[in-house]
């Protein structure tokens, strides 16, 4: 998340930007449909945000703004000490404006609209990130251990010591690895008690946190009795820092795992598109059903009257200076994940390209890392943008993860992706004599004939997460 924060900045600047920063996160976090419901709601809220509707005058974007990434946002706007001076000539015009799709619309397919359902669970999340994070074969393993330790509520309760007892490895081993569990989506996630819960959450804020750990470590008792006077005169602050920093703590979420406890199917449309267009693919992002904002021209003139007559500081002032403020950081936010879910989904094209030529069976092996790094952003925001995100292609609609797989090694010394091989066993499986089925054994030989080395417990994986039952019970009699 590059927010182009300074840690010379100071308190009141780091307080007043960090609601913003959060929000930001949160819209990234968000599935499209959510979104949506995020959106209509600040509608709701917010007087000096407004919806604009389609006009006859209005001939909406070009076809070239379609295909094209997002213009990137001025150096300007992300000075955090300018957030307090808005160019208001440059909020009477629509400052989010939905793109429109390629020629032709995409009636042809929104006919798919809501094929996909998700319920995947934190479990499933957290051993996504592991497998593509880089970590080698012994700090999978570990981490692995970790995140089978963590409750509903994405505490680690058990003690180290024990787990290390219980799964007969070293616990300094296990706590090496556990920091880099701790940095996994959802933000908090691994922490052994709410302390730590909410100081890892203050991390991946990345704010200059001395004070946050001050006031988490020390002061949490008299946090949860609103003692604000107590705490103030304890580190020595002013009372409006305090309740400023207080906003921010209580914003954050104290049982990050909850939010996978759901049994409700979750029906999904596309966020992006991805077209083939002669010999290459363009993307385009799904603005369909999302509302056009920008601010509103009466409380712009409001507020520039009252400052004309020297009213500033009256309440009215204050009000609509907070809601406009408000405002224009929900369009930056909402203009910021939508860039950042284009150039995730146009690094991913680039980099599977023979998925899109060819099929499931030639996707490659990738992590997280080979995005972030091409795209110069963080492995934690790649996790976030990829999550419950979907993108519409020509081979299909598929999840953003699914594109990242743990290579498997073959006998000339090239890597072939996890779900090529997920997918060569479906294969052997679907092809079987019924009254003879393949043992795990039986597909690992036929599997090395191909140059494919894997071992029988990762056929055995494999197939569990197909759901392709054991020959034993494959196995038809009649």
């Amino acid at each position: 998340m590059a927010v182009g924060m300074k840690q010379s900045l100071n308190l009141s600047q780091t307080l007043r930007m960090t609601p913003q920063l959060q929000q930001a996160i949160k819209l990234l976090q968000l599935s499209r449909m959510e979104l949506e419901t995020a959106v209509r709601k600040e509608l709701e809220e917010n007087p000096v945000l407004e919806e604009l509707a389609e006009g006859p005058g209005d001939d909406g974007p070009s076809l070239e703004s379609s295909t094209q990434e997002p213009a990137e946002a001025s150096t300007s706007d992300q000075d955090p000490q300018k957030h307090d001076e808005f160019d208001w000539e440059s909020y009477l015009e629509p400052q989010y404006k939905p793109a429109q799709s390629m020629a032709g619309g995409t009636d042809e397919i929104m006919n798919y609209e809501n094929l996909i359902s998700t319920t995947a669970t934190l479990y499933d999340h957290l051993m996504w990130q592991i497998r593509n994070s880089g970590f080698n074969d012994e700090e999978q393993v570990l981490a692995g251990i970790l995140v089978s330790y963590i409750d509903d509520d994405g505490y680690i309760k058990v003690p180290v010591e024990q787990i290390a007892q219980d799964e007969n490895v070293d616990k300094d081993d296990l706590e090496s690895v556990l920091p880099f569990v701790q940095e996994f989506d959802p933000p908090g996630i691994g922490a052994r008690d709410l302390k730590e819960c909410l100081l890892i959450q203050a991390k991946h804020l990345q704010e200059d946190t001395h004070d946050f750990v001050n006031l988490i470590t020390n002061h949490l008792k008299d946090l949860e009795k609103k003692n604000y006077e107590g705490i103030a005169k304890a580190m020595n602050r002013q009372l409006e820092d305090i309740v400023e920093m207080t906003k921010i703590i209580y914003s954050m979420d104290p049982k990050p795992g909850r939010q996978f406890l759901t049994n409700e199917t979750q029906y999904v449309t596309p966020d992006v598109y991805v077209y083939k267009v002669g010999d290459d693919y363009m993307v385009s992002l799904n603005e369909d059903g999302l509302p056009r904002l920008r601010i509103s021209n009466f409380y712009k003139n409001v507020l520039q009257a009252k400052t004309q007559k020297g009213t500033e500081g009256s309440t009215t002032q204050e009000y609509i200076q907070e809601k406009l403020r408000s405002a224009v950081w929900l369009i930056k936010s909402i203009h910021q994940r939508q860039r950042t879910i284009y150039k995730v989904t146009e690094s991913i094209v680039k980099h599977q390209r023979d998925f899109f030529d060819r099929g499931p069976a030639f996707i490659k092996p990738m992590i997280l890392r080979d995005i972030a790094n091409d795209i110069g952003m963080h492995e934690s925001t790649v996790s976030r943008v990829t999550t419950a995100k979907y993108v519409h292609t020509p081979r299909g609609i598929f999840e953003l993860k699914y594109f990242f797989n743990s290579g498997i090694n073959t006998d000339d010394g090239d890597a072939l992706a996890s779900e090529s091989v997920k997918l060569k066993i479906k294969e052997l499986v679907s092809g079987e004599d019924p009254k003879n089925p393949l043992s795990d054994q039986k597909i690992v030989d036929l599997l090395k004939k191909d140059g494919i080395q894997i071992a029988r417990r990762t056929v055995a994986k494999y197939r569990d997460v197909l759901k392709i039952l054991p020959s034993s019970k494959r196995k038809k009699y009649f």
